[in-house]
């Protein structure tokens, strides 16, 4: 593999805008002068200016104390953020292969750089002998748990080993990180690498209007007669719930479930048993038995006992409906002259037919209802009336890609900081959704810090002279986002490293699942859901169906999700290498009721837990569910707009950011520990 790097021209700070002070409003990237020649001499300089800080503080004559030492590392690397947080971003959001070679590059030397900190015995040492006097120390909850999480991120990360344990620690950290780079990129060139190109009208039987104008306008894109239906979601998954074809619904749902498994230079066989491996040896090396030990020693979730018995209780209440659903929608199959035996490319179109059935409703009846701007504008004013924050568009904000909306966002006159909005597939785009930060926020040293926080899915797109229209499944997702979103915003931390998400893994998801709830809620639908023609408010009867809809597949879905913690969790307890296919693992361990499919998997394509961040912690999106069904029971009570709430739930919670254990800001706000009884209710799995 060539090393861009190798080539890249010298370049001053003053001729390369990534190391330049940035003119513009609020200081966000100027990303038209930003080019990918600059990214690997602008982060190599940040790293020498990283590591010249740090030793600064490591020479520093003085005696050890929370400001010199433990204050002094938040500062260390600012510039290094900047550049990291442009570079990676776009290399999600806005990909190239020159960027993404890039990124090969550099991320070992971050690695290397971030093993040279956390692996430094003198710098630790000063770290240790303020731990030490913790007691004496008078130090505010946000400054403990900032010395907490400092001295454990050292211990966690090596520095107490030695000699060639050392060695081997770092060289496996900076081989993983290449790992989860080329892990993506996988995914993304087998995404690309698909389409299903359909001539024959009739092939098209079943799928709505929308969808089928979009494939036409995907096609004539790539310059195609006829139709182009990609593994896009919002081209897949329509595809799946209404083509009539059984035939295309098979060789869609093969192509999307077999990224990453395919035999060809995208394969990720390779990389998921090397990721593993070198997992449970860091873990070893740490002094546990299994990563994912490792990794929840420092989670709500302590440990895998407890994570087990969590994944059991929920199991055992979820199963049995699974069971019923599944019998269910394939009685009705069958009664409709389905398969006799239904496979994983016809429980999404059976489903859905059962369900406009069931509840006499067609979801698509719907999208005309939810078009994008409306949708946003209707997220804009809920948080207006809970939060008191206003969102103004920016147009002279400069964005990477023309899709991309900017706003300011104010609580009264306080500027807040600014949301970037990038809302539509295109092939230089990973799949799913996401919220991430190009700068977070502090009030370090006084200086106060706002956020540039960016929100980025993959959406259905405008059709023609149509607005893009949004299904119920993407508002949900928008609203989820969003809570991500806002949990960035409305952070108020002094420290950068504490602040927004910054907070335990299976903690991350509650602000954003929580305001999923309002989806269902006629109060809030009314205010924004009206047909982007008439102007109609959407009918009280479709509003009366999503509710009476809500529970339905309930069982099927959340044992899907545990499925796939249960097969993170294989994964990451492993006690020896795992050899053959990562198909046959999977198998073995996710809780299946269809048929298996040669050839498919998930696991190849699982970018949240071998590339997100997620390894040992899907089972968060479960866990979170717990906590946010419990802490919309309290806006039920109260009032789904109740200001008094959403500011005790903001103050307590959402400003809070990882300035405390989640556990103790989590009941702050409920005035109790959680209580799994407002989820099986939720789910119809308790009455």
């Amino acid at each position: 593999m060539t090393l861009i790097a190798s080539t890249a021209p010298a370049m001053g700070q003053t001729d390369n805008p990534l190391l330049q002070e940035w003119n513009t409003p609020y200081q966000t990237p100027p990303f038209s002068k930003i080019h990918n020649e600059h990214y690997v001499p602008a982060m190599r300089q940040a790293i020498k200016e990283a590591e010249a800080a740090v030793e600064k503080i490591v020479n520093n004559p003085e005696a050890p104390t929370f400001e010199n030492t433990i204050v002094a590392l938040q500062t260390t690397d600012e510039r290094l953020e900047r550049v990291s947080g442009v570079l990676f971003n776009l290399n999600e959001c806005h990909t190239n292969p020159e960027l993404q070679q890039i990124v090969m590059t550099l991320s070992p030397e971050l690695t290397h750089y971030a093993n040279s900190v956390s692996m430094n015995e003198n710098l630790f040492a000063r770290v240790k002998a303020v731990y030490d006097q913790r007691d004496k120390l008078q130090l505010t909850t946000e400054q403990r748990t900032l010395l907490e999480n400092t001295y454990k991120g050292f211990v966690r990360n090596g520095v107490n080993l030695t000699g060639k344990a050392k060695e081997e620690y770092a060289k496996n950290s900076e081989r993983l990180s290449e790992l989860s780079q080329l892990m993506n990129q996988h995914v993304l060139a087998d995404n690309n690498d698909y389409i299903l190109h359909i001539t024959r009208k009739a092939d098209l039987s079943g799928l709505p209007e929308n969808v089928v104008a979009a494939a036409r306008q995907e096609a004539q894109e790539r310059k195609l007669e006829g139709w182009v239906f990609t593994l896009a979601y919002p081209s897949f998954g329509p595809f799946l719930t209404y083509a009539d074809n059984r035939s295309l619904r098979e060789q869609i749902w093969r192509a999307y479930n077999s990224r990453g498994n395919r035999g060809n230079d995208n394969d990720n066989n390779e990389v998921i048993r090397e990721m593993t491996q070198l997992r449970r040896r860091q873990a070893q090396l740490s002094g546990y038995d299994s990563y994912c030990q490792y990794v929840l020693s420092d989670r709500m979730c302590e440990s895998p006992e407890q994570l087990k018995e969590f994944f059991s209780k929920l199991t055992n209440a979820a199963l049995p409906y699974a069971k019923r659903d599944l019998a269910e929608v394939q009685q009705y199959a069958r009664s409709h002259g389905g398969p006799e035996q239904l496979q994983r490319w016809d429980f999404s179109y059976y489903s859905e037919k059962l369900k406009q059935e069931k509840y006499d409703f067609d979801e698509e009846l719907l999208r005309p209802y939810f078009q994008l701007e409306r949708v946003r504008q209707g997220i804009f004013d809920l948080y207006g009336k809970l939060y008191g924050l206003s969102f103004k568009e920016n147009n002279k904000i400069e964005v990477y890609h023309p899709d991309v909306k900017v706003y300011e966002v104010f609580d009264g006159k306080r500027f807040m900081g600014v949301l970037y909005l990038d809302m539509h597939p295109r092939a230089s785009k990973r799949s799913g959704a996401w919220m991430t930060e190009f700068r977070g926020q502090s009030n370090l040293n006084g200086k106060q810090v706002r956020p540039l926080i960016q929100v980025v899915c993959n959406f259905s797109k405008p059709v023609g002279d149509k607005p893009a229209l949004l299904s119920f499944d993407e508002v949900e997702t928008f609203m989820h986002e969003f809570g991500h979103a806002m949990h960035g915003m409305l952070s108020d931390c002094t420290y950068p490293s504490l602040s927004g998400t910054n907070v335990k893994r299976d903690f991350v998801e509650l602000p954003s699942q929580v305001m999923e709830n309002w989806c269902y809620e006629p109060q809030f639908l009314n205010t924004f859901a009206k047909h982007y023609q008439t102007g109609d408010t959407v009918p009280a009867e479709y509003i009366r169906k999503i509710k009476a809809a809500e529970k339905y597949l309930a069982g099927w879905l959340c044992i899907r999700q545990l499925s796939l913690g249960t097969v993170d969790m294989a994964f990451h307890t492993i006690d020896k290498p795992i050899e053959g296919k990562i198909e046959d693992f999977e198998r073995k361990h996710m809780m299946e009721l269809l048929p298996e499919v040669k050839g498919a998997n998930t696991s190849t394509a699982f970018t949240h837990i071998f590339a997100g961040g997620y390894a040992s912690g899907y089972y968060g999106y479960k866990w979170a569910e717990v906590l946010d069904a419990d802490v919309f029971s309290k806006f039920k009570q109260n009032g789904i707009f109740d200001k008094a709430t959403a500011k005790a739930f903001r103050c307590k919670l959402l400003s809070r950011g990882g300035t405390e254990h989640p556990a103790v800001l989590f009941r702050n706000f409920m005035g109790r520990d959680p209580d799994i009884k407002a989820l099986l209710v939720r789910c119809g799995f308790e009455n």
